[in-house]
C-alpha cells in the first residue's frame, strides 16, 4: 500500500468512528496511533508519546483558549445574555419581528463574549424564546432566528475557533479578529433582512411588541454598555499592540467576572463557570492532542504533499479546489461541532490552499481570507438540514415546535448565508479591507 493510500485509509477510519459516535479526540488519536505504528513501529510511537502532550499544552499562546472560554462562562452564569436582549429589544422590539431582530442582535453581542455557537443558541433560546412565544410569534420564526443567531458566535471576536485557527496556522490572532468584523456585520445584517422579509410575507408571524418609554430605553442601554466595552477593549488592545492575546483575554475574563458579579452572579455561578471552563478546555486540549497524533501519522504518509501535488498537476482551477473544500465543510458541519471540524481539517486543507494562486493574494492575505471563509462555511453546517446541531439544540428548548418547522424557519437565514459566502468567495477584500486599512 502506498503512503497516500494509507493516509486516505486513516482518514476514512476516523470518519467512520465519528459517524459511529466515537468521541472525535479518541477517533483521531486511535487511528493516528495505528497509522504511526504501522509506518514506523511501536518504539518511535512510545517516544513520541513521551513529550507530545507537554509540547502541545505547554504553549503560552494556548492560555488564551481557557480564558476566552471563562469569559463565556461568566457571561452565561451572570445573565449578561438577558442584558443584551433587553438592550437591543428596548430599541427595536416594538417593530414587527422586533423580538426576533433583538434576538439576533443579542446573539451577536453574546457571541462576542461567549465564542461558542451552540452555547449562544442554547443561552439565547432560554432567554428569547419564551418572550417571542408570549407575543404570538410563529414557531418557525422564533426557533429559526435563535438557531441562526447562534452561528454568529464563531465570527464575532473574540472567537475561540478563530484562535484555534490562528494557533494551527501561525496566523495573527489580532488580524483574524479584525478581518472577521465586516463579515460578521454582514451576517447580522443579512439575518435581520431575512426576518423583515418573513414578517412582510406573513405579518402574523412576528407581531409588533410594546413600545418602551425613553426612560426604559436609557436604562437598558446603560446596562448593556459595559458588555460592549469589554468587547471593544479586548479587540482594540490586541490589534493595537497594547496587549498580547493572552493578556487581553485575561483582562476580558476579569472584567466579565466583575460585571457578572455586579449583575447577580454568586459563588454557585462562579464555581459553575470554573467547572464549565475546565470541562470545555479539557475537551479542546484532548482534541488537540488527538489531532497532533493524526497529523503526525499523516505526515509520514505524505498525504498532504501528494494531494497538493496532484491538485497542482491536475489542471483543476484553484477556485474549484476551494469550492470543493467549502462543500466538504458544509457536509461535515451537519454532523460535527465546529471546533472538532476545524482541528480535523485545517492541517489537511490549509497547506493545499496556500499552494494555490487565488485572486493574486499574498500568502498572508490568502491565509486570513481562507480562515474567515472557512469559519463562515463551518457555521452554515450547524443549521443545514438534516442534522444541523444548532437546530437540535434549539428544538430541545422549544419542545412545542416540530423539528421540521424549525428547519423550515432557518431556510431564509441559510439563503443569506449562501449569498454571503459567494460574496466572500468572489470578493476577498470584504474580509481584508479592515486589515489593510488599519
Amino acid at each position: 500500500m502506498t503512503g497516500i493510500a494509507l493516509g486516505l485509509v486513516i482518514l476514512a477510519a476516523v470518519l467512520v468512528l465519528i459517524f459511529l459516535r466515537v468521541p472525535i479526540a479518541v477517533a483521531m488519536f486511535v487511528c493516528g496511533a495505528a497509522g504511526f505504528v504501522h509506518v514506523v513501529g511501536v518504539e518511535p510511537w512510545l517516544n513520541w508519546l513521551k513529550g507530545a502532550a507537554y509540547a502541545r499544552l505547554a504553549s503560552f499562546d494556548l492560555i488564551v483558549v481557557p480564558l476566552f472560554l471563562l469569559m463565556g462562562q461568566f457571561a452565561t452564569q451572570g445573565g449578561l445574555s438577558k442584558l443584551l436582549f433587553r438592550g437591543v429589544n428596548a430599541w427595536i422590539g416594538h417593530l414587527r419581528g422586533g423580538l426576533a431582530l433583538a434576538t439576533l442582535g443579542a446573539c451577536g453581542g453574546f457571541g462576542a463574549i461567549c465564542g461558542s455557537s451552540i452555547a449562544t443558541a442554547a443561552t439565547m433560546g432560554n432567554v428569547a424564546y419564551p418572550e417571542m412565544r408570549r407575543y404570538g410569534y410563529s414557531g418557525a420564526l422564533a426557533t429559526g432566528s435563535i438557531a441562526a443567531g447562534g452561528t454568529l458566535g464563531i465570527l464575532i471576536p473574540p472567537s475561540v475557533p478563530l484562535v484555534i485557527y490562528a494557533l494551527l496556522t501561525g496566523e495573527s490572532i489580532g488580524k483574524l479578529f479584525v478581518a472577521a468584523i465586516v463579515p460578521a456585520g454582514l451576517a447580522v445584517a443579512g439575518y435581520m433582512l431575512a426576518v423583515r422579509w418573513q414578517v412582510m410575507r406573513d405579518p402574523a408571524a412576528g407581531p409588533a411588541g410594546v413600545r418602551p418609554t425613553w426612560t426604559a430605553r436609557g436604562r437598558a442601554t446603560l446596562a448593556v454598555l459595559p458588555v460592549l466595552g469589554i468587547f471593544a477593549v479586548v479587540v482594540v488592545s490586541i490589534y493595537g499592540g497594547w496587549a498580547s492575546p493572552t493578556e487581553a483575554s485575561a483582562v476580558g475574563a476579569l472584567a466579565t467576572a466583575v460585571l457578572a458579579i455586579a449583575n447577580g452572579m454568586r459563588m454557585r455561578g462562579f464555581l459553575a463557570s470554573m467547572t464549565g471552563t475546565a470541562q470545555a478546555s479539557a475537551m479542546i486540549f484532548l482534541i488537540l492532542i488527538g489531532a497532533d497524533m493524526l497529523n503526525s501519522a499523516l505526515a509520514f504518509t505524505n498525504l498532504t504533499v501528494g494531494i497538493t501535488n496532484w491538485i497542482v498537476n491536475s489542471g483543476m482551477a484553484p477556485l474549484m479546489v476551494v469550492a470543493i473544500i467549502l462543500l466538504i465543510y458544509i457536509l461535515l458541519g451537519c454532523v460535527m461541532e465546529s471546533m472538532s471540524m476545524i482541528m480535523l481539517t485545517i492541517p489537511l486543507f490549509y497547506p493545499m490552499v496556500m499552494q494555490l494562486d487565488l485572486w493574486g493574494l499574498s500568502p498572508e492575505d490568502k491565509s486570513i481570507w481562507f480562515g474567515i471563509l472557512a469559519m463562515t462555511v463551518v457555521e452554515i453546517g450547524l443549521i443545514t438540514p438534516p442534522v444541523g446541531l444548532n437546530v437540535y439544540v434549539v428544538n430541545r428548548i422549544a419542545r412545542d415546535v416540530p423539528l421540521a418547522t424549525t428547519f423550515r424557519g432557518v431556510m431564509p437565514f441559510l439563503t443569506t448565508d449562501l449569498l454571503r459566502v459567494l460574496l466572500l468567495f468572489f470578493v476577498p477584500s470584504v474580509a481584508l479591507v479592515l486589515v489593510h486599512a488599519l
